[in-house]
């Protein structure tokens, strides 16, 4: 995806977002083939006298929920609109304090074909019941390498973007 797409979508939640959503800082927009995630921070509530961790956690979770409830509406018709302009799913998250809150995103399917000894692996997983099924394995071994590999991953997204940027800066050919 050329990041030039990337920066469109991100501008264009950017501007259509209500201001009070976005008072404390920008929404982040992470778009893949797929979906568009937009998360939007929100400021944790006070909470008085001198709180626990538990008490800080629990009134983060709170407005975290309060927040969802209260922009259901709002948020459902943004949803609709970028979804009909960008031709992707819309998927919504909160982040406040230290506590990121993704509501419900699209699943979508990977098809691949694999070999006995990569079922093997993924099998494991299920037998020692880190996963449920082949599918939740495979998705916790992409994570797992996702975090592992984040700085050579961010090293070949950069390098994508300046092949796009290469090619964009090239003699139109008809």
């Amino acid at each position: 995806m050329a990041s030039s797409e990337t920066t469109s979508i991100a501008s264009w939640f950017s501007g259509r977002l209500p201001a009070e959503w976005t008072q404390s800082s920008p929404p982040s927009t992470v778009v893949d083939r797929d979906e568009i995630t937009v998360t939007i921070t929100i400021e944790p509530p006070p909470v008085a006298g001198d709180p626990s961790e538990v008490d800080l956690n629990e009134a983060v979770i709170g407005r975290i929920a309060g927040f969802r409830d209260d922009t259901r509406e709002r948020r459902m018709a943004i949803a609709r609109e970028a979804e009909h302009r960008f031709e992707r799913k819309v998927a919504w998250a909160v982040a406040c304090a230290d506590r990121t809150e993704l509501f419900t995103n699209l699943a979508a399917p990977a098809m691949t074909r694999l070999r006995q000894p990569e079922r093997l692996v993924l099998d494991t997983l299920i037998d020692a019941s880190v996963a449920r099924s082949r599918a939740e394995a495979l998705a916790w071994c992409v994570r797992l390498v996702g975090r592992n590999a984040e700085d050579w991953l961010s090293e070949l997204r950069d390098a994508m973007e300046a092949v796009d940027q290469v090619r964009s800066s090239g003699p139109d050919v008809d």
